[in-house]
This record gives structure tokens, C-alpha cells and sequence, in this order.
């Protein structure tokens, strides 16, 4: 008598060697002999192939099929479709560290895990799946690899805000606590307020701006 795991590779290669499935978004799932298939094909056709294909497998006991027909023209909104569409964005984004972040979608929530070093990596990753056609919302649970001390983070947004033609440093106070920054003072309008933020959400480590800058 065949092992689940048996039956489930005989299922696998059965379906890879009917030249008339595109068995590539097809899954395969075995219970106690019972076989689920699921996932997607191009037509009724192939899912009609994919049913007889199982049947032929010796030691299949029942056949739960769940494969969903989503023809070319259809809107890519499946999980798969809506998981791949956020890899390749991921990829194509200098930005976003691809390979440090993992990427679930379920029922077209996505999830993102992983550990990134700076927050505007977290940001363009949250930004740019949750652009994809389909995504009802992104859980951002992206973390931050060890962050320097905060004197030094103090000390970078400090030098920052000097290097900015468009701020006046001296106007600035910064205080650090842990991953929090703590920005007070003035600056001449919203634009330059904005600008000390992004400056400071610059600096590795921090994951929290307190702005309590006053528009002078």
C-alpha cells in the first residue's frame, strides 16, 4: 500500500507527464489516499485532464478538486499571481533588499517578514506591494537588524541636518532614545519640517520620529 507522500509524488508525475496540463500552478495535497488538487489552469479542458490524470494514479481513494479556470484575459488577482507580481516589483526596486524579505499572501492580504537595515527599506516595500491590482492590505512586519547606539544616531541626524542647504541646524534640537527620535525646535515652514523628518528616518536604526518642530 502506497504512503501518502508516495501517492502525492505519483500524482505530481502523473500530472507532468500529461503533455496537455500546464501543471506548473497546479498543487497537490494527499490524505489518508484522499488527493486535493488545487491552484489554477488556462481552461476547462485542462482541468477535465487534470481529473482524469489523478484517477489514473494506482491507490488514489477520492479526488477533491479545487482547481480554479482563470482564463488569459482575466484580472492577475489570484494569491500567486498577486505573490510573484510583488517578487518581480521587489526585484526591479534598488530600494527594497529582495532577498531579506519574505513575502505570504492569503487571500489577497499580504504579509511581509523579514530584517531589513534602514526604515525607508520597510517603507518602499509596504508602498510598492501594496500598489499591486488585487492586495487589500499589507501586514508590514518587517524588522530592523541592530541598530547603533543612539549617540550615534544622534550624531548622523545632527550632521545631516548640517549638510541640508535647505535647514537651519541650529534651529534643530534631536534627542535619541533607543530607536526613537525626538525632533524640537523650529523651522520656517512644513517643507523644511518634512525635510528633518525624511533626514531623520535616514539614519539606520531608527524606527519611531516624535516631531514636535514648531513652524516659526
Amino acid at each position: 500500500m502506497k504512503t501518502d507522500s508516495q501517492l502525492q509524488h505519483d500524482v505530481q508525475a502523473e500530472l507532468e507527464w500529461e503533455p496537455s496540463i500546464d501543471h506548473a500552478h497546479i498543487g497537490v495535497a494527499v490524505t489518508a489516499g484522499v488527493v486535493t488538487l488545487t491552484g489554477q489552469v488556462s481552461n476547462y479542458a485542462q482541468k477535465l485532464a487534470a481529473e482524469k490524470a489523478v484517477h489514473r494514479v494506482a491507490g488514489v481513494h477520492a479526488l477533491a478538486e479545487e482547481i480554479k479556470v482563470r482564463y488569459p484575459g482575466d484580472p492577475k488577482t489570484s494569491d500567486t499571481e498577486i505573490a510573484k507580481r510583488i517578487r518581480d516589483i521587489f526585484d526591479w526596486d534598488v530600494t527594497i533588499p529582495a532577498d531579506e524579505i519574505d513575502v505570504k499572501v492569503e487571500q489577497g492580504w499580504v504579509t511581509l517578514t523579514g530584517t531589513v537595515h534602514w526604515h525607508y527599506q520597510s517603507e518602499a516595500a509596504r508602498k510598492a506591494a501594496g500598489k499591486i491590482h488585487g492586495v487589500l492590505g499589507v501586514y508590514n512586519m518587517l524588522t530592523f537588524r541592530q541598530a547603533p547606539t543612539a549617540s550615534d544616531v544622534r550624531e548622523r541626524i545632527v550632521a545631516a541636518f548640517k549638510r541640508n542647504a535647505d535647514l537651519d541646524a541650529a534651529a534643530i534640537t534631536v534627542a535619541t532614545d533607543g530607536g526613537t527620535v525626538t525632533l524640537d525646535g523650529t523651522v520656517h515652514n512644513w517643507r523644511e519640517r518634512r525635510i528633518a523628518e525624511q533626514a531623520a528616518w535616514a539614519a539606520p536604526g531608527v524606527v519611531r520620529i516624535d516631531d514636535k518642530l514648531a513652524i516659526a
